[in-house]
């Protein structure tokens, strides 16, 4: 049993912002059964209800360092984990529509579908054309950068430049691949 259970929230906060574990366990104690019950009257779901409280608490672990040594802890929590199941319920409506305008997308004809399919491998096949016009190390920056990932730190170190050099390459490689995009869009839909 922890010898912390007589501290206030606010001596309890002190103690997590300088990272004591015991206090931790102590407030996750103290609000998880709190947190889990707000949580599962808002979703309907168990196991929602506890993925929420176990990322709320790890979050607090994690951002320690922002919380008000003088705070209503049980406030902060609260307003956290309302927050993130609001965040939820907005990405859950979000992709309700997503999934209804997936269907009614995919309803469409296929001829259309297919047109849409030749016209992007075109605009494809177009891009890779420009891409491949640009001077030899613009364009391997740039296609370290956008077909393989890597960071502008991990560019400049593979080839072994600075990081701003690369940034150089790939905002110039940008507005000339944007500059000859345009310009066909625009002849496209004249």
């Amino acid at each position: 049993m922890s010898g912390y259970k007589p501290y206030s929230d606010n001596e309890l906060i002190a103690l997590l912002r300088e990272g004591d574990h015991t206090a931790y366990t102590e407030i996750y104690s103290r609000y998880y059964y709190l947190m889990f019950v707000f949580a599962y009257k808002k979703l309907r779901d168990e196991d929602l209800a506890k993925d929420f409280v176990q990322e709320l608490f790890t979050r607090l672990w994690l951002r320690r360092d922002d919380i008000l040594e003088n705070g209503n802890l049980a406030q902060y929590l609260y307003i956290s984990i309302r927050s993130r199941m609001l965040n939820f319920f907005v990405h859950q409506k979000v992709e309700s529509k997503y999934i209804v305008e997936l269907k009614n997308y995919s309803s469409e004809t296929s001829a259309k579908h297919s047109d849409y399919l030749i016209r992007e491998k075109q605009l494809a096949d177009y891009i890779e054309k420009q891409i491949q016009k640009l001077p030899t190390k613009m364009r391997e920056v740039f296609l370290l950068s956008r077909y393989k990932l890597l960071s502008n730190r991990e560019i400049a170190e593979k080839l072994d430049t600075t990081e701003s050099n690369v940034s150089h390459h790939i905002n110039n490689a940008v507005k000339i691949l944007k500059t000859k995009l345009n310009a066909m869009l625009f002849f496209l839909f004249i």
